[in-house]
Formats: structure tokens, sequence, C-alpha cells
């Protein structure tokens, strides 16, 4: 039997302070379930094999509720619990559930439970430099916040002239919402808090999408933006502007625009030479492959931007330096072996990057991006310009002691 808060008199204290999270109404954000522990069959949910789950607060007319998004191969479904007994036992039921990974966000913390073969429960906290304001809306369409027959996705090829989201495409599907959320939640909270100005018609919030490529993201995230509350979106003026260095893509884009009615500029260029005529307030880099993150995220600190959301692609540049020097003892184990050394420097490079744009003034998370089952590069930097700027001597140290030349630092230091 369990409590109302979902815990049982045995469980183990690091599992009831999970749950607890969990049931935190006025404190959770946002919290996802992922991965399988070895040895066990796939979490299940209603009957059917789950890959992730995702748990969070809403405001309903019949008041305030636990609402858990459900993803299976296919599709997404939507349950809402009213706080007490029925969402004690929604979340009981989930933790029962073979899920190696739990990411919990909550308006003061960041908390990553890592769940053992044995169930043993593994958990660590990072406190946010500055609390956050959960956002409760309601996404009414399965908890989707693009319908599969949008015309956007369906303009993108990623949903057919039916509207139904294509077989080859179910991952970018899921990428964008993710995407989206990340969106959502992280603009929301900026606004709210006054670090991104509240845009007007006369002069709406301008965002740029570097290296934007085909800009799946890009018209995503104007149509979210724009959409009314009704519809799902947050109902903002917004001026969107890609950049992206193939002619090819910018003629594509600019139709695509043409076609949706949609008022994007798309221009051709690289991210460190792209020229705006006014400087954006929100920058995104999604997937810029190697030193092109570093560029885009220079560039964003270059124009003072309010919010930045970069996932990078490729850490070439550190790995290769890696490999060129002697590693400082008694690290060798860490760099001995490629692919240890692969993912040693993908995360050097990303906490090197973060340090440099707190140092920069910004207030920096490291957050999923998309599950790890659909790409590898599910890493996103979200960094949010509070002008308070962080010491430096974190990383002078760790770029001595590895003896690295990080590009992000090389380019913060000629601008």
């Amino acid at each position: 039997m369990t409590t109302p808060s979902g815990s049982a008199p045995e469980d183990p204290p690091q599992l009831q302070a999970l749950r607890g999270l969990l049931l935190a109404a006025d404190h959770l954000v946002r919290a996802v379930g992922s991965g399988r522990r070895r040895g066990h069959p796939h979490p299940e949910l209603d009957g059917r094999p789950v890959r992730r789950v995702e748990l969070r607060v809403v405001d309903l007319k019949a008041g305030r509720h636990l609402q858990v998004t459900s993803y299976d191969e296919t599709q997404a479904r939507t349950a809402n619990h009213a706080l007490g007994d029925p969402a004690g036992e929604a979340v009981a039921h989930l933790v029962a559930q073979p899920f190696s990974n739990w990411h919990v966000e909550t308006t003061t913390h960041t908390h990553q439970a890592r769940v053992t073969r044995k169930g043993d429960v593994l958990l660590h906290a990072t406190a946010r430099a500055e609390e956050v304001e959960p956002v409760r809306g309601h996404d009414r369409d399965k908890g989707r916040l693009l319908r599969e027959d949008d015309p956007v996705l369906v303009a993108l090829g990623i949903s057919d002239a039916h509207g139904r989201i294509k077989p080859t495409k179910q991952a970018k599907y899921r990428q964008v919402e993710e995407f989206l959320r990340l969106v959502s939640s992280s603009l929301g909270a900026a606004i709210a808090k006054g670090h991104v100005r509240t845009p007007s018609e006369d002069d709406p919030l301008r965002v740029v999408d570097l290296g934007c490529g085909n800009a799946y993201l890009t018209f995503a995230a104007h149509r979210f933006l724009t959409a009314t509350p009704e519809d799902g979106g947050l109902g903002l003026p917004v001026r969107m502007t890609g950049v992206d260095i193939k002619q090819q893509s910018t003629d594509h884009n600019t139709a695509v625009a043409e076609r949706l009615g949609i008022e994007a500029d798309f221009v051709v260029g690289s991210i460190a030479e792209a020229r705006l005529d006014e400087a954006p307030d929100v920058v995104l880099a999604l997937h810029a492959c190697d030193t092109a993150t570093d560029d885009a995220l220079a560039r964003a600190v270059d124009w003072d931007a309010a919010l930045v959301l970069a996932a990078p692609c490729c850490h070439h540049d550190i790995a290769a330096q890696l490999r060129a020097a002697p590693p400082p003892p008694p690290y060798g184990m860490l760099v001995r072996d490629g692919i240890l050394r692969e993912r040693f420097a993908d995360t050097l490079t990303d906490a090197l990057r973060a340090s440099l744009l707190r140092t920069a003034g910004y207030r920096v998370d490291v957050v999923e991006f998309v599950e790890s089952a659909h790409t590898p590069r599910n890493t996103l930097l979200r960094a949010t310009r509070t002008g308070v700027a962080a010491r430096r001597t974190e990383y002078d140290e760790l770029v001595a002691t590895w003896g690295v030349r990080p590009r992000l630092g090389e380019l913060l230091a000629d601008g």
C-alpha cells in the first residue's frame, strides 16, 4: 500500500526522495523518465511498452493535476491525475517501472537520478543560479505542441498530405516537439523574469537560427511562438531569421516561408560573418558541427543576446588536442581508449563552453535536448543573459591542466 504521497514505508530514502520530487506540485517544472535498466523488460504503461514519460503540473478547469505524457514507438498519450492519491498512485507505478534514468527539473534545482539494475537510486542535485517559474498551461492535443496536420509540418515533409507523421520522420517530429518544449519553458521563464524583453507588434521578438539548414526547427519555432495560447502557442510577435552557408538552403527556405505566408528572412553566409540589421533577442544554434557551435556562441555574446539555445554536434577540435598532448596525471585512463577520449572530449568541450558563457554574464544550464535513443548528440546549452559575470578561475585552471585551447575562448578573447 502506498501513502497519499506515493511512497511506501519500506522504500529506501533515495527512492522516497525521487517520488517526493515528482509529487512536489508547487516546485516541479518538468520530469523525464527514460532508458531501460539492463536485464529488465521495457517499461510499460496502460499495457503498452513505452520508451519515455514526461511529467509536469498543469492547471485544468477541474483544478491542478499531474500530467503524464508517455511515448511509445509511434505516438504520445497524455493522462491527467488529480493531486493527492491519484497522482501518488500514478507516480508509484511510474517509479516502479524499469526506467534507468530520471531527469527532474524543479524551480530551484536540476536533479539527475540513475537507477541501477538492482533498483538502487543514485540521486544527484545541482542548484540553479536563479529560481525559475514553471509553465502550467495545458496541452490539449495529447501533449503535442504542434498537431500532426499542422501546415508547417506538411510543408516541411514531416507529415504527409493527409496530416499524418511519415514513418521515416517520427524521430524528426520528436526532435521538433522536444525543442519546442525547451523553447516554451526557457523563453516563458526568461520573459517572466525580465531577462528577455516583452515584444510588441512594433518591435517583435527577434530570433535568429544560426546554421539553420532546411529550417525544420526555425519554422516550427516560428509557428509555436506566434500561435495563440488557445492554439497551444505563446502568442508573441516574432521576426525570424535563418542563416546558412548554402544558397540552396536559403532558396528552399524562402520558398517554404512564402508558401506558408510566414514573415522570415533567410541569409546566405557563415555563422562568423553573418550580418543582421538588428541584434537578435534569441539565438538558436542546433547541431552546428564542431567549432561552428563556438562561432554561434561567440556571435550570441557579441550581440548580447538575451537567450541562447545551442545543441552542439561533434567535438573534433578538443578531441584532436587531447590526442596530441600527454594527459595530466593521474587522468591518463580517461583518454587512453578512443571511445572514452571522444566522450570525455564531448564533456570537456561543453563544460568549458558553459564556463565561458558564465564569465560573459550568462546563467547557463546544460540539459537534455532529446533522449539519447534518438540521437547521441542530445546535450543542449541554455544560456540566459543576466549581466552577472562569474569568475574565470576554474576555467583557466581546467584549460591549463589539460593543455587545450578552446575555440570559444579564442573567439571571445579576440572580440
